[in-house]
Order: C-alpha cells, then structure tokens, then sequence
C-alpha cells in the first residue's frame, strides 16, 4: 500500500512491515497502524510513522545504543499480548524528543516501545522504575 509520510514523502509500504500497537500510544490513542522506516542511511535513528496520518511520525531510537546500563523486566502480560516466545523476536525503541541543538535531544526511557518484529506486535510500557524519565539526554550518556 502507498502512505503519505511526514519525512519520506509518498512511500509503498509492504503488509509484512505494518506494526499493530492495540492500544495506541498515549495521546494517541486513535493511532494503531504504524510502519518502521529508517531516518537516514547508517543512522541510528528512525521514524515510527503512522500508516493513517501523514503528519504523525515518532523519531525512534533503540536506547541500548545510548544507554549500556538500560534495563527492565517485560511482564508475564505484556510478553502474552505481543506474542512473544522469544528474546530474539523483540526489539526496543525509544521516542526521541528532538530539541533545536540536535545534541540536547532526548530519549524517554519511562515508555519504551516493545516490538515483536517477527508478529508485527508493538505496544508501549510505562516503567515505575524511578531511574528512568521521559527525557534522558542522549547524547551526553553516550559522551560516558
């Protein structure tokens, strides 16, 4: 199918690349189609676009990259509703808050994005883990 994208312009987008979050994301809650596409070539960033509204696109990043120490525990319930039976089938993202200096953008690190890339299944979990936040600077963790 052809989309409208907010950086891409006019895209084909196979069925097998569309990822279904059920529960939208928050403030977002309508938004449950969503395609992957890279930002730029050899970029660690990409852009998590909505399949139905054009002007809706999350820049993306997988925070391991950022943030060696990252970590959570992905409830018994949550692994259930995305189908997961295998770590190898999951990847995680972070939304990416990017600020007028590239260099001060940040990556919320309380609501990662889990994907099961091999069902096309995401949903976003909110953490209770007080040592993360909605805007940890990426770049300066990964100065460390």
């Amino acid at each position: 199918m052809d989309i409208r994208t907010k950086y891409h312009g006019e895209i084909h987008v196979n069925s097998k690349d569309v990822i279904k979050i059920e529960q939208g994301i928050p403030g977002f809650p309508e938004e449950k189609s969503f395609t992957l596409l890279q930002l730029e070539q050899d970029s660690p960033f990409s852009i998590l676009q909505s399949m139905q509204t054009p002007d809706l696109g999350f820049v993306v990043v997988n925070p391991f990259l950022f943030f060696k120490e990252y970590e959570f525990d992905l409830g018994e319930a949550d692994k259930e509703k995305l189908c997961i039976s295998s770590e190898e089938d999951v990847q995680v993202l972070s939304i990416v808050t990017l600020k007028d200096h590239f260099s001060h953008s940040t990556a919320n690190l309380q609501a990662p994005l889990v994907l099961n890339t091999t069902k096309g299944l995401a949903k976003q979990i909110i953490l209770s883990d007080p040592r993360y936040k909605t805007k940890h600077q990426l770049f300066a963790a990964s100065a460390k």
